[in-house]
């Protein structure tokens, strides 16, 4: 993958991304953008991407205004604790969304997703492998992430939508209390992103990227300096969406790719965050109608 690209080493500030994007911005160009206007109709020509995360089982009963497009994003965070009846309740709710396609990963909340976490870590959250077992047996399911029929489940892979490469990435930097989908800062985290393809056109991770949609309330860089290393100097995607820090919701842009925090709760998880879309060319030899068949066979 990673072939005649620039070799990403692990950043001498990666444990304090504040110190780290201070150094980094010198040389960076970083504008704010404006959201994109969804009256504007979407042309035969480019697909139509509608972006939420973070929307923490609070948006199947917000009322929130969705707008018109042809594939959903989400990027992560869909339940609170990761309870079965949350994701059956959200999987339900992205069911009734008209979007031809809907991809979608997990993200630090959703942890029985995580299949690599301990009892004591889904005990802490009040959750139970062996109830996760049989509540999976009574329904003839084998794993959690099989309730997600109404969506594209993206772990550590790729999705081609009529020919726009999308790969999804759950993971986040390890945090005070252990939670789903987490790594060390520095080396464990860049081996989640070396697996990220040098082809990849829209990226979807959980984490923000250092310097682009990684502001807290404390003014403070939580992003991951590898991430951005990564998407800047080896895969360079159009479009990077994320969600994780609710207060940070909106677009920058590089100069080359645009990011996207389309984080739906507010700090205080409140889901009022307008979803953010974006239109991408449909690639020579592809066409919308591949958007049919693959609403067909989802």
């Amino acid at each position: 993958m990673m072939s005649g690209a620039e070799e990403i080493k692990v950043d001498k500030d990666t444990a304090n991304p504040s110190k780290a994007w201070e150094r980094i911005r010198i040389q960076q160009q970083h504008t704010r953008c404006p959201h994109p206007d969804p009256i504007i109709p979407v042309t035969p020509d480019k697909i139509r991407f509608v972006c939420i995360s973070d929307t923490h089982g609070k948006i199947e009963r917000s009322g929130l205004c969705m707008p018109p497009g042809d594939v959903l994003l989400h990027a992560g965070d869909f339940t609170m604790r990761g309870q079965l009846t949350e994701i059956e309740k959200f999987n339900s709710y992205l069911g009734f969304l008209p979007y031809k396609v809907k991809v979608l990963i997990a993200g630090n909340h959703d942890l029985t997703l995580d299949e690599e976490l301990s009892d004591s870590t889904l005990r802490s959250f009040g959750l139970q492998h062996s109830e996760i077992e049989s509540y999976l047996k009574s329904r003839g399911l084998k794993s959690v992430k099989e309730m997600l029929t109404n969506a594209v489940y993206l772990l550590d892979s790729s999705v081609s939508i009529c020919g726009i490469k999308l790969y999804g990435s759950p993971w986040s930097p390890k945090h005070f209390k252990r939670m789903a989908f987490q790594w060390r800062r520095g080396q464990e985290l860049k081996k989640c992103w070396d697996k990220i393809p040098e082809d990849t056109d829209i990226l979807v991770s959980h984490t923000p990227p250092c310097g682009h949609g990684d502001l807290t309330g404390g003014n403070n860089n939580v992003g991951c300096v590898e991430l951005l290393n990564t998407v800047q100097k080896r895969v360079k995607p159009k479009y990077h969406v994320f969600g994780h820090i609710h207060e940070s919701y909106g677009v920058t842009s590089d100069g080359f790719t645009t990011f996207i925090n389309a984080s739906t709760c507010t700090r205080r998880y409140k889901p009022t965050n307008s979803p953010i879309m974006f239109d991408f060319d449909i690639p020579e030899g592809h066409s919308k109608e591949e958007l049919l068949h693959m609403e067909k066979n989802s």
